[in-house]
């Protein structure tokens, strides 16, 4: 049996001396790169370098090390006919540890001082690469990532006699892809920040703005705060004024509502939300004289449209819950809907456009701060839907159950015919009880939820 190969190539140290060691009094041949290597030999601890193997000095200040067949060829090798022949005609001997970990990416562009130049010397390449290469090859290659689990591996590796269980390989495994990943998340979100962010002026944007700062997170103490997209563009822009996080928590749960309503029935929805669950939606059927009058729209002198009934009717379903809401619209913003919202007190609106004359009233509330969001109506949202609390994921599929007429077909009751309006209020009462955040009761009359 020919002696295992060890590669070591890390940016933390910690630990390093005491695994080298290890391995070493284990019979285990040490390569090293760079400083690495040199850290090991000036300990007496015998090692070898990468280039003994590759027959290439390391090149471009440092940035090429690893990146070699005779290392990578060596780590991904399987134990088959076909890679041990492969191995054999090109000389190349199998690498069975890789300890590696990586540049301070994270830790580098925290400072207050990092250039856009700094960022990019620590985002590493040869140590990702050999962190994926060994964790895709764990079959076979023990692949060390956190300094924490040197001692156990030693001593797993001592008791063996070399032979690792394939669930310590397993479990080191992950935790490189789960390193990696984490590594790509920070390198990808800070170039984001730097090439794709709203707040960025037009010869810096490097193509479609796919991240927004937000002013702070759910208090103002909670800085930084962003929301962004990792494929294709942001799906809302800001036309006035600029959002909140807990803004856009009740813009974009309101405006699927809306745009939900108006696919179910065919007329356009409103919407006023707050605390991210409905205080009233309504879609817009005509209001009598009556309900002008109650709902404190028979003064206004534009002509009531589908859409500004619909508005008309959520705010006022009920007017105390509604004070300062967030308002969703599922159809381009008109003037006589404009109108209404500016008597009202709210925070902001989305909806898929706004007319020209719609979009100056709406820009004089709040002293010009009024939050207005365009939203792009063909987008659609993942399959599925990440969130985090308390430093847990959590994953679930989007609901996408479908609330339509077809649902109230088969009812429980003697009288299975109902009218059109009975229909109507039935799919708004159940679509504002899917956008509700707690088990609820919805009632609803008129298109409109009423309690």
């Amino acid at each position: 049996m020919s002696q295992p190969i060890a590669l070591l190539s890390v940016y933390d140290k910690s630990g390093l001396l005491e695994l080298a060691r290890g391995l070493h009094d284990a019979g285990v041949r040490l390569l090293g790169s760079g400083g690495t290597a040199k850290k090991i030999r000036e300990a007496g601890i015998p090692i070898g370098d990468v280039a003994d193997i590759t027959k290439a000095p390391e090149m471009l200040g440092g940035r090429v090390k690893t990146l070699h067949p005779a290392v990578h060829g060596g780590i991904l090798a399987r134990d088959i006919p076909s890679d041990q022949q492969d191995l054999q005609a090109q000389s190349i001997s199998p690498i069975s540890i890789v300890v590696c970990n990586l540049y301070p990416f994270t830790e580098t562009i925290s400072k207050p001082n990092c250039t856009l130049a700094d960022a990019v010397e620590e985002v590493d390449i040869g140590g990702v690469t050999l962190l994926r290469a060994a964790a895709k090859n764990h079959a076979r290659v023990s692949v060390l990532s956190d300094p924490n689990d040197y001692q156990e591996f030693l001593e797993s590796w001592k008791q063996g006699q070399g032979n690792v269980s394939q669930n310590i390989r397993s479990k080191l495994a992950l935790k490189a892809f789960e390193m990696t990943a984490k590594y790509d998340e920070a390198i990808s979100g800070y170039f984001r920040e730097q090439y794709a962010s709203g707040d960025l002026p037009e010869d810096k944007l490097a193509g479609p703005v796919q991240r927004t700062a937000l002013r702070y997170g759910a208090n103002p103490h909670q800085k930084p705060a962003q929301a962004y997209v990792t494929e294709g563009k942001l799906p809302f822009k800001a036309l006035c004024g600029s959002p909140g996080y807990i803004n856009l928590l009740d813009a974009l749960n309101s405006y699927a509502l809306v745009k939900e309503l108006q696919g179910a029935l065919g007329l356009p929805a409103a919407a006023s939300f707050k605390h991210v669950s409905p205080a009233g939606a309504a879609v817009g059927v005509e209001l009598s004289e009556t309900e002008k009058a109650v709902y404190g729209v028979d003064d206004l002198k534009e002509p009531l449209t589908p859409l500004a009934s619909a508005y008309a009717r959520a705010r006022g379903a009920d007017r105390m819950s509604s004070f300062g809401d967030f308002v969703a619209l599922s159809a381009p913003c008109d003037l006589a809907t404009a109108r209404i919202i500016s008597r009202e007190v709210s925070d902001g609106i989305i909806a898929p456009g706004y007319s020209n004359e719609a979009l100056e009233v709406l820009k004089k509330k709040k002293g010009g701060k009024y939050c207005v969001l365009e939203i792009d109506p063909t987008y659609e949202p993942p399959a599925v839907e990440t969130k985090q609390v308390f430093g847990v994921t959590l994953q679930q599929r989007r609901n996408d159950s479908k609330i339509d007429a077809k649902l109230f077909e088969n009812l429980v009751t003697q009288n299975k015919e109902l009218p059109q309006e009975a229909i109507t209020d039935l799919i708004v009462a159940t679509l504002a009880l899917k956008y509700t955040q707690s088990n609820s009761v919805a009632y609803a009359f008129h298109g409109s939820i009423i309690g």
